[in-house]
C-alpha cells in the first residue's frame, strides 16, 4: 500500500506517517486484522481503506481535505 500511496500523497502535498499498529494494544484492538489500514489525518481520522489501497477514495479525500 505504501508504494501505491506515495505518488497520490505527493501529488496532493500530503505527508505520510506510519504507525506500527501491533506495537500499541489500543490500536491493535481497534483495527484487529484490518492491517494495513489507511486513515486520513490523525490516528482518530476517518478510515479510507484497509488491506489494499482504494485510490479513488484516497484521491477524493485528499482533494477535499483542508
Amino acid at each position: 500500500m505504501r508504494a501505491a500511496l506515495a505518488p497520490l500523497a505527493a501529488a496532493a502535498g500530503a505527508r505520510l506517517t506510519e504507525i506500527d499498529v501491533d506495537s500499541e494494544p489500543s490500536l491493535e484492538e481497534r483495527f484487529g486484522e484490518r492491517v494495513p489500514v489507511l486513515l486520513l489525518g490523525a490516528i482518530d481520522g476517518a478510515e479510507l481503506c484497509h488491506f489494499h489501497l482504494d485510490a479513488t477514495s484516497v484521491t477524493r479525500a485528499l482533494a477535499a481535505a483542508p
